[in-house]
């Protein structure tokens, strides 16, 4: 485990909230929640609003997240989870656990970031480092703008962006609004069979393997230039 900088947000947990959208996976982490800590309530919900709702009837002090929803986009259900739970630590339980993930969910407000497949050895550590007040991080991360490789810089991101033809570049921003592919053909008034050709195309240029993470580098070169398409 690393540890990172300290976090305000330092208690025993004893509420905890389960945000992800397989319930198998719901129930085996409600499970390994209630083996390593003592939790008086595990609740779940399967979509970003459920949570939400759940969140204004009864505040939890852990939320457990998976940056993979139904109704939200990349990290924008962990944005808005931070606005209206600031005194909840939120754990990130997610498979994109790429260096440049953990380095884009830490600084959107996540206090930890664990492999969603991680074994429960650790969550516990994670819980833990929580407790104490210490950003929990995966053994072997490294953070990407940290000089170490050069990689993730906003200079990479526009270099693969300005591959992009405008087509592509205009549904790369539709996806970023986080609509879907039926949406997005609407709006373009083209075939969805279309847009879906555009979005694989659009990912091998990219180097990546979810529309997430092809987000995500939008986000870091719109931190210096607007895309392609967009002037």
């Amino acid at each position: 485990m690393t540890d990172a900088a300290m976090h305000p947000r330092a208690q025993t947990p004893t509420s905890a909230l389960v945000v992800d959208d397989h319930p198998l996976f719901c129930d085996a982490l409600t499970l390994t929640l209630q083996s390593i800590a003592d939790f008086d309530t595990v609740r779940t919900a399967g979509t970003l609003e459920a949570a939400m709702s759940a969140l204004e009837e009864q505040p939890s002090d852990l939320i457990i997240l998976d940056l993979n929803l139904p109704d939200v986009n990349g990290l924008d259900g962990l944005v808005r989870l931070r606005h209206s739970a600031p005194r909840s630590a939120i754990l990130i339980a997610s498979s994109m656990a790429d260096n440049r993930m953990i380095c884009h969910a830490l600084k959107a407000g996540a206090d930890g970031f664990v492999p969603k497949h991680s074994q429960r050895a650790v969550f516990r550590r994670a819980i833990e480092a929580l407790e104490t007040g210490r950003t929990f991080v995966p053994d072997g991360y490294i953070d990407p703008e940290g000089g170490s490789d050069g990689d993730g810089t906003p200079g990479d991101a526009i270099g693969r962006l300005a591959s992009l033809t405008n087509q592509q570049s205009r549904i790369l921003s539709l996806i970023c609004e986080g609509k879907l592919n039926k949406q997005i053909a609407f709006d373009l008034s083209i075939a969805e069979t279309t847009v879906k050709a555009h979005v694989t195309a659009i990912m091998r240029k990219l180097g990546v393997h979810s529309r997430t993470q092809a987000v995500l580098i939008a986000q870091e070169a719109r931190f210096s230039k607007v895309l392609p398409g967009d002037e």
